[in-house]
């Protein structure tokens, strides 16, 4: 199959070429290798390589020539500094989507795997023990400043229960970024619809591992983390560390973009057209981890100095969501392969990219 792969030279994109083809596929690269991205310029991958921006229609046309489907990972990511960032994500994320879109629609390309987040479901799933299953809204100002982190019921103000969620959790998206990547979501269904075609979204959780960019404000906790203990410093972790997550190697994150793109589409998904489907998909390692461990275990494997818990927190940030990965398994023939400990001993040691502000 040949398969257009856009953010190909980014941090998850160019992992995604390499299983491409090792599993015998034609990866094909668009990457515009922005400044932000990619303030040195990286080593391209092993492939057909089109420098262009996903936004730039004539660019999108050229690259999708010959193609069967289309892997698409570039974007603008993480939480960002501040709400005047919200431009960029919606230019990079929503107008380079619907620009992909449409170019797909008129070369008839009619498979779309697509980067997700678990970003769109805001708060994860909670429980109380009083009345069961409930939707905090969000968290105050007042109570964070006091340190008190943990999400409450609404109903009896009592401390909630944090489970996995899964993908028919509706959707809460919290921030810009959450925002932006729920719409990528909306524009792929309704390409499906319109089209006829099949639309995969894969809600990536904490993704890290080897490649990952440095010392920058969009990139995720592993990689803060990561670049104070490659200065000496020691991991700064904000609220008390009791945030759940899930955090997934890169390579199992890849291989979940290759399973996506040759699987059949799932029964039950259509949403309209004459084939038309988009499915979503928790992309997780199943092990969640707090933050505060994570730090810990990175730390240790590192050599550096222990973590300090600082208290600090951003207001966009959510206290825990962990993911329900049993749909990409059951359905896609996915599974994870890199434990928690062999992959954080392996980032431990590895380089990371130059500051960027999008992948």
């Amino acid at each position: 199959m040949r398969v257009l792969v856009t953010g190909g030279a980014g941090f998850i994109g160019a992992h995604v070429v390499d299983v491409l083809r090792e599993q015998g596929h034609e990866p094909v690269v668009l990457d515009a290798l922005l400044p932000a991205a990619h303030p040195v310029r990286p080593a391209l991958p092993e492939a057909e390589f089109h420098h262009g921006d996903v936004r730039d229609a004539d660019a999108v046309r050229h690259a999708l020539r010959g193609v069967d489907a289309v892997c698409h990972q570039a974007a603008m990511v993480g939480l960002g500094k501040d709400f005047a960032d919200a431009p960029d994500y919606v230019a990079c994320n929503d107008l380079g989507t619907a620009v992909l879109l449409a170019g797909m629609a008129e070369a008839g390309v009619r498979r779309l795997v697509q980067a997700g987040s678990m970003v769109v479901y805001g708060e994860g799933r909670y429980e109380c023990r009083g009345h069961g299953p409930v939707r905090p809204g969000p968290r105050a100002v007042r109570d964070l400043r006091a340190g008190r982190f943990e999400p409450r019921c609404p109903r009896c103000g009592a401390v909630l229960l944090p489970g996995l969620v899964a993908e028919d959790a509706p959707p809460d998206p919290r921030n810009v970024y959450a925002t932006t990547k729920l719409a990528q979501e909306h524009l792929a269904a309704a390409w499906a619809r319109a089209t006829g075609g099949s639309a995969v979204s894969l809600r990536y959780h904490n993704v890290y591992g080897p490649g990952m960019p440095r010392d920058t404000p969009y990139a995720g906790v592993a990689s803060f983390f990561r670049s104070a203990l490659a200065r000496g410093e020691a991991p700064r972790v904000f609220e008390d560390g009791g945030q759940r997550r899930d955090f997934v190697h890169v390579r199992d994150v890849a291989r979940a973009n290759a399973a996506a793109l040759t699987a059949p589409p799932a029964p039950g998904e259509d949403h309209g057209g004459a084939d038309g489907r988009h499915t979503a998909y928790n992309v997780g390692s199943g092990e969640p981890h707090t933050v505060g461990e994570m730090a810990a275990e990175l730390a240790r494997a590192h050599g550096g100095p222990g973590p300090v818990v600082t208290g600090e927190f951003r207001l966009g940030d959510v206290r825990h969501i962990t993911a329900d990965s049993a749909r990409a398994r059951r359905e896609l023939g996915w599974r994870p392969r890199v434990g928690f400990a062999e992959g954080m001993a392996e980032f431990a040691g590895t380089e990371q990219r130059a500051s960027s502000g999008a992948l």
